[in-house]
């Protein structure tokens, strides 16, 4: 298998994370791809990533994948231990469902605050929108607030114990920093949490 990976974005260092965390970072061939030299937009990488996007996965049969979440699937399938997506019904119904929320309330509203505020991004956001960056800052602030009310009593995100959800959440803390924001650092039980989370990751 060859992962296609780029460093310090988020979805990519998501599926890295899982893998690091079930012991399989070795098994698969990773290739680096920047985005920033815009190389996820060349004829050779979209043959691989039709929608130019970071990362995919090219199975050994030829089969391609592409979005992290689909990509975490493949590989809860073939490494199953430890568990991160839920071992019963009821957990993985709330573990896709915190994830999902992750991902759409705080990955992608970030994901619109930073592509339209932060001057690194101005050749791939054109035009930058001062408006878009203000509503994503704004709902991705107001996104973490509730989670941090959410986690009064709850160790990890959802059902009770580590899971992916806690892992793309952990990515999405991290990343805040390049928008110099750090949610963790600003709410009591987001704090707590970041703590544990990052003992789970370190293994």
């Amino acid at each position: 298998m060859k992962l296609y990976h780029s460093p310090k974005a988020p979805n990519p260092e998501r599926v890295t994370n899982f893998l690091k965390v079930k012991g399989k970072l070795d098994a698969v061939e990773i290739e680096e791809i920047s985005i920033m030299k815009q190389e996820h937009k060349t004829d050779e990488y979209r043959n691989v990533s039709p929608f130019a996007q970071v990362p995919a996965l090219v199975l050994d049969d030829g089969t391609k994948l592409t979005e992290s979440r689909a990509i975490c699937t493949y590989f809860e399938g073939i490494f199953p231990e430890p568990n991160l997506m839920g071992k019963d019904p009821k957990e993985k119904a709330l573990i896709e469902m915190w994830d999902r929320r992750i991902e759409l309330m705080l990955f992608m509203q970030f994901a619109t605050w930073f592509r339209n505020a932060h001057e690194a991004m101005a050749p791939l956001e054109v035009p930058q929108s001062a408006e878009a960056a203000a509503k994503g800052e704004k709902n991705a602030k107001g996104f973490v607030k509730k989670l941090d009310q959410h986690l009064v009593g709850n160790d990890f995100v959802a059902a009770n114990r580590f899971s992916i959800a806690d892992i793309s959440l952990f990515i999405a803390c991290g990343f805040a920093g390049v928008m110099k924001w750090q949610p963790h650092k600003e709410l009591d039980n987001l704090g707590a949490w970041y703590a544990r989370a990052g003992e789970k990751l370190a293994g």
